[in-house]
């Protein structure tokens, strides 16, 4: 019988083999220590923070300002309305 090495599990943000030793875990995939950050403003993550969109990692600001609620009548007014959609974060 050949030998058959164990399949690992692939960083969703790099594509290479993520070991135990290494792993972070966010929404079910499994990242390296050093992918592990904002995809718009690289800020490091951790389990408090992140916020896993299609195999994509953000901050809850970033994460709020790209796929949160937009327009009048979300935060209370013109005092919280906001119109910033992160396009200057946009790492695309």
């Amino acid at each position: 019988m050949p030998f058959v090495p164990v399949e690992t599990p692939k960083c969703p943000a790099c594509g290479k083999s993520v070991y135990a030793a290494e792993e972070r875990v966010a929404g079910g995939y499994k990242f390296h220590k050093t992918c592990f950050k904002c995809s718009m403003c690289n800020k490091a993550l951790d389990s408090t923070n992140c916020t896993e969109h299609e195999k994509t990692l953000f901050c809850k600001n970033c994460h709020g300002r790209k796929y949160g609620p937009k327009g009048y009548g979300f935060g209370g007014g013109a005092g919280c309305l906001s119109t910033d959609t992160g396009a200057h974060l946009n790492r695309d």
